[in-house]
């Protein structure tokens, strides 16, 4: 059974090759067919009715510089390097709109919104201050003072259902943070530290969140998270001891739901025991594939 993850499946092309050839990328955006990706304070706009909203590029003013997002379709397509903008900021017009998105088309906004993001994060250099400016077509920025190159990265975070018992007796663990939706739980989760593995972060998370303690961690599946740029690994951990121990800086409720509970709240029963993560996060993925899996 094949569940994809929220903000994946994008038809770009990324043309990585192209981003060292600067004559490439001009002559790219002077192609008539070139588009710009239509976007208001990293909204999209257009995708009330499912794709996104693109414009001819050479119909466009552009005052700011441009990202090569890569091909689709042949066409090349560019997005914009707004600065000032912050993807932390999350509105339900905005998640609203991301949930009408068609899968392939929300993954294309994820590796925009990030884009901009981190351009708009990083205009002075880390190691001497000095303002830096945009290079291989946009996929990162240089210093002209110290010539240190910087690029885009992504901040992994583990994501992971505790499995107590086997079979029909088989439970998870779910909670909730008091930002959630009145009745959401969803899956435990937390940052990577430096040098952890994805299983001991996994294992510390589980124990520091909750008190449990796991064992027989297994990948199940990723997703990019552009709010504003995390790498979400999903995983399930086996645990011998249901008991509990919330910390309560991290977790309001923590609780274990049986498999019929799982079922009712994915299938929005009325009497459902939690309200689920949306279908674009990674923790509703998680849960149709340990459905699915277990």
């Amino acid at each position: 059974m094949t569940i994809l993850p929220g903000f994946t499946g994008s038809l770009l092309d990324r043309v990585d090759m192209a981003r060292h050839d600067e004559a490439l990328v001009a002559a790219m955006r002077a192609d008539p067919e070139a588009l710009l990706l239509l976007l208001a304070d990293l909204h999209p706009l257009g995708a009330e009715e499912g794709t996104l909203g693109w414009t001819p590029l050479a119909e466009v003013q552009i005052e700011v510089e441009l990202a090569l997002l890569g091909r689709i379709e042949g066409r090349p397509r560019f997005v914009a390097l707004t600065p000032g903008v912050s993807a932390l900021r999350r509105s339900p017009e905005l998640f609203a709109a991301i949930t009408a998105l068609q899968p392939g088309e929300a993954g294309t906004y994820a590796a925009a919104r990030s884009l901009i993001d981190w351009h708009a994060r990083h205009g002075f250099c880390p190691n001497c201050g000095h303002r830096t400016l945009a290079f291989r077509a946009g996929w990162g920025r240089r210093c002209p003072n110290c010539e240190a190159e910087h690029f885009p990265r992504v901040d992994p975070v583990v994501i992971m259902l505790a499995q107590h018992g086997t079979g029909d007796a088989a439970r998870i663990l779910v909670g909730r943070q008091p930002a959630f939706p009145p009745g959401r739980y969803s899956a435990l989760a937390g940052f990577l530290e430096p040098g952890e593995s994805v299983e001991e972060a996994v294992t510390r998370e589980l124990a520091e969140e909750a008190g449990v303690a796991v064992h027989s961690v297994r990948y199940v599946a990723s997703q990019p998270w552009p709010f504003p740029s995390q790498l979400m690994i999903a995983c399930v951990a086996m645990t011998d001891d249901d008991r509990l121990r919330i910390d309560e800086t991290e977790l309001e409720d923590a609780r274990w739901i049986d498999r019929a509970g799982v079922i009712a709240a994915m299938n929005g029963e009325p009497d459902a025991p939690f309200l689920p993560p949306p279908p674009y996060a990674i923790a509703h993925t998680l849960f149709r594939r340990w459905l699915a899996e277990s």
